[in-house]
């Protein structure tokens, strides 16, 4: 029992921050990156009011941050947002459950979970990206944005293991299987891929892949090499959470554009089935 208010206080953080140590690359990572942004340039030319609080939201430590500029994110802000778009899924599956629409349902939901909720941890992407891996088999648009979550989550899981010896094992099993991903679908879907195309993936999706190569050297290497760890540790930390936003970020509203789609595809079947019927009551009734 005295253990107690320990357990509540870890699966209650409240007192630990928005974010966490390392940020996950969610809403509140772009959100910080706004803030930091917009007290640099009130700093200097005084267009925004910036509030003075004695802690850094990158000083990489684990508590509770104020926002300079915008207005601070409290637990029940993130709670709030988290239902609101959470609603459409639990809606359309209250309307039409079946298995498939409740597996949408769940991966929707842990992904919005990881967006926007509070202290969120990097790893609580692998919610989503497990569930997703399940329809990515049976639907081309579900095995297109499985391939970009799964590899901005699993890239955004680098820091996580940070040692020399173990750097050259995570980037190697992380293309190797990154690699079973692309074919394996890529032969699954028809889709092998182009010049120019990853399997399954338009230019712009591609090209955002390949720029993670770039963004591992400099973490991994040039970061060190430059001595810039000394200036500015968490920046690798930044970097690898901000840019893996954008396309968690961009997955999460495609997978809800999907679903209602189908959602849309459903109701026009219904509706054609139903005038269908009263159609053949009526030649019923004239015969």
């Amino acid at each position: 029992m005295n253990q107690l208010p320990q357990v509540l206080s870890r699966l209650f953080p409240f007192k630990r921050g928005l974010c966490h140590a390392y940020w996950a690359p969610n809403v509140w990572a772009l959100y910080n990156v706004l803030d930091k942004g917009l007290t640099t340039i009130g700093r200097y030319t005084r267009l925004f009011q910036v509030r003075s609080t004695s802690v850094s939201m990158t000083s990489g430590l684990v508590q509770d941050i104020e926002h300079q500029v915008l207005p601070s994110i409290t637990p029940a802000i993130t709670f709030i947002l988290t239902i609101v778009f959470m609603m459409p899924s639990l809606f359309r599956l209250f309307r039409r459950c079946s298995k498939r629409t409740f597996l949408e349902t769940i991966i929707l939901c842990a992904l919005t979970s990881f967006l926007f909720g509070w202290h969120v941890h990097e790893k609580a992407i692998l919610i989503s990206i497990i569930p997703l891996s399940l329809l990515a088999f049976d639907s081309r648009e579900h095995a297109r944005y499985f391939l970009l979550l799964s590899t901005f989550g699993g890239f955004s899981l680098f820091p996580l293991i940070f040692t020399g010896p173990e750097s050259l094992i995570k980037i190697g099993l992380f293309v190797g299987y990154t690699t079973f991903l692309f074919y394996t679908l890529g032969e699954i879907h028809g889709d092998h891929g182009s010049t120019f195309n990853l399997p399954l993936l338009n230019r712009l999706e591609t090209f955002s892949i390949v720029l993670l190569i770039p963004l591992c050297v400099y973490v991994e290497c040039l970061h060190t090499i430059l001595h810039i760890d000394r200036i500015l540790p968490f920046l690798p930390l930044l970097l690898i959470s901000i840019y893996c936003s954008f396309f968690i970020v961009y997955c999460w509203i495609r997978l809800h554009a999907i679903e209602a789609h189908q959602e849309d595809e459903l109701t026009i079947v219904e509706s054609t089935v139903k005038l269908s019927r009263q159609l053949n009551k009526k030649e019923k009734k004239k015969n």
